[in-house]
């Protein structure tokens, strides 16, 4: 595999920007579809009478095509290149988009869900392992904290559009689908910019997931804890009295705690050089903002202040996780990681919404709050375990 250089000899500490800002801004178009569809289609079925184990299935479908796409993502992008496979994707997943309008069996959403997110899992690990070949080593915390604002900032903007467009009519469909194909824009302008995979990992694919396993069980958590918490959010803050808009606007402050702690969280992050006890501190965080959740649900603007902190370690856990797994690998093997790190993102997006809408039909509403709960207090556990007695393993 060969990179992009990060600039002449004796400059290897350059940011190399032009392939920067095409990955960010590509991949942050799609988060605003994504934060938009997520509620969107939960909000839909909900109001055809579909059980919350179900929608939580159907969105668990999402997991499913990651799984399959990240081991065949860096062999098409090696087969086909990293651009043309990323327009592609774009394409594939802007027609999908429209399409859950059109398909009205609850059935024929299973293969779109397949479909639109396979494409925008290729599209997650490209533009990552982009952003890795264009960050030197001692600054990609600090670009992986741009990386995370802008996609937040794109996951924000898509609540907020369906707090504005609501899920009536076609309309927030179209929206959701020119989102995505303004991603083409920058990925064509900069597609010369973009890295080449010429050379092979060392190791099957299935290593990469246990390599680095306090890297891989964080991202597990954030997918678990975001798919579900995105998904069903919406369904937990109605079914407590809350209206559509006002769910909405939670889902927002969420993305907003996102954008305004990621860039700290990743300069941090660059001063640390292990990352172990960063990812066990906002674990810890994220464990007692989910165990608040029932007793500040009655008040939106004191659980608005609650998912703005909230919002903020969750998806540090991406960040620093991502930063880490940086840390400690790199060339080929840095991006096949990279796979197997949206990979178990992808099985914690099968596990949360499928757990959490399991947890909301056996023990009420609440049940949303102590499945989120389980998963933080699960990781706690692990990345706790491994500080105190595995020493300087990842």
């Amino acid at each position: 595999m060969s990179e992009p250089t990060n600039g002449k000899a004796g400059h290897v500490e350059e940011i190399h920007w032009p392939s920067l800002v095409a990955a960010i801004s590509s991949i942050s178009s799609v988060g605003i579809a994504i934060g938009l569809g997520l509620p969107l289609l939960s909000i839909i079925l909900e109001k055809r009478g579909i059980p919350s184990t179900l929608i939580g299935l159907n969105t668990a479908m999402a997991g499913v095509a990651a799984m399959a796409a990240a081991p065949v993502t860096t062999k098409l992008a090696h087969k086909y290149g990293v651009a043309p496979t990323m327009m592609w994707a774009v394409v594939l997943s802007a027609l999908s988009a429209v399409g859950f309008y059109y398909a009205q069996a609850f059935w024929m959403w299973f293969p779109l869900r397949l479909v639109f997110h396979g494409a925008t899992t290729t599209l997650f690990i490209l533009s990552e392992f982009w952003i890795n070949a264009a960050s030197p080593p001692s600054k990609r915390g600090f670009v992986l904290g741009i990386y995370a604002t802008v996609l937040s900032l794109g996951f924000a903007a898509g609540p907020l559009l369906f707090s504005l467009l609501g899920s009536e009519g076609v309309l927030p469909f179209l929206v959701g689908a020119c989102a995505i194909l303004i991603a083409a824009v920058p990925i064509f302008i900069a597609r010369n910019e973009s890295p080449v995979l010429e050379e092979k990992p060392e190791l099957h694919f299935m290593r990469y997931v246990f390599l680095v396993p306090t890297a891989t069980a964080a991202v597990f958590v954030f997918g678990a804890v975001e798919a579900g918490g995105l998904s069903l959010f919406p369904i937990y803050a109605t079914r407590s009295g809350f209206g559509e808009s006002q769910a909405a606007l939670l889902l927002t402050m969420m993305g907003v705690g996102n954008v305004v702690f990621q860039i700290p969280l990743g300069l941090l992050s660059d001063r640390i050089p292990d990352k172990r006890p960063l990812l066990f501190v906002m674990a810890c965080m994220g464990l007692v903002g989910s165990l608040a959740l029932p007793w500040l649900v009655t008040n939106w603007i004191v659980l608005a202040a609650l998912l703005l902190f909230w919002g903020g370690c969750v998806s540090g856990l991406y960040t620093v996780g991502l930063s880490h797994l940086g840390s400690r690998l790199h060339g080929p093997d840095l991006a096949a990681a990279n796979a197997a790190f949206v990979f178990c993102y992808a099985v914690g997006t099968v596990a949360g919404p499928q757990t959490i809408g399991t947890a909301i039909d056996l023990a009420g509403t609440n049940g949303f709050a102590w499945a989120i709960a389980c998963f933080f207090g699960l990781y706690v556990l692990l990345s706790g375990v491994r500080l105190l007695f595995l020493g300087n393993r990842a």
